[in-house]
């Protein structure tokens, strides 16, 4: 498979959207991590508050895509570049899925399916305002609510549902 030129999905000339995106946070389980995702028309801004404390040494904060019926087909391209600023040191976890289920009836939750994930460090030293990172589809890790899951199918670019970004620990 050879990438044919590119694709912008979110940003650049598409633009970011503030309502294409929500938070998606260990509050859910009891935590109090919190995270924000500001938008200008050719930027975003993730941050947030990481909390560790409540949840006994772990916690996670994320920004996912917020359609359920939207599907990217990135079969055409050889995996997802992330154009990011200025480096912070920090560790982020960027996800994909490609199956999204009904939400519980019971309690109108989302139910759990198999991400696609890769982490990664930019080095705050970088000399540069400007980051990149190039994922390739066979970098993406398949867990299942945070352990990793080895007889998971590969990921379906043709069909991707979901995109996220997280800081956790």
């Amino acid at each position: 498979m050879h990438q044919k030129g590119h694709t912008t999905l979110f940003g650049g000339d598409k633009g970011w959207h503030a309502a294409d995106w929500t938070a998606s946070d260990d509050r859910v389980r009891g935590g109090k991590s919190q995270s924000y995702l500001d938008t200008t028309s050719s930027t975003a801004r993730f941050y947030g508050n990481l909390d560790i404390k409540t949840l006994g040494g772990a916690g996670f904060a994320s920004q996912r895509t917020s359609t359920d019926d939207t599907t990217w087909d990135l079969s055409a391209y050889d995996g997802i570049r992330l154009d990011l600023g200025k480096a912070d040191g920090k560790r982020y976890t960027f996800i994909l899925k490609d199956e999204l289920l009904p939400r519980n009836p019971d309690n109108g939750r989302e139910q759990s399916t198999v991400s696609y994930e890769y982490d990664f460090e930019l080095d705050e030293s970088a000399l540069t305002d400007d980051s990149l990172v190039f994922i390739t589809w066979d970098k993406l890790t398949p867990t299942y609510r945070g352990k990793e899951k080895k007889d998971a199918k590969k990921l379906n670019t043709k069909s991707v549902k979901r995109f996220s970004i997280m800081m956790r620990r």
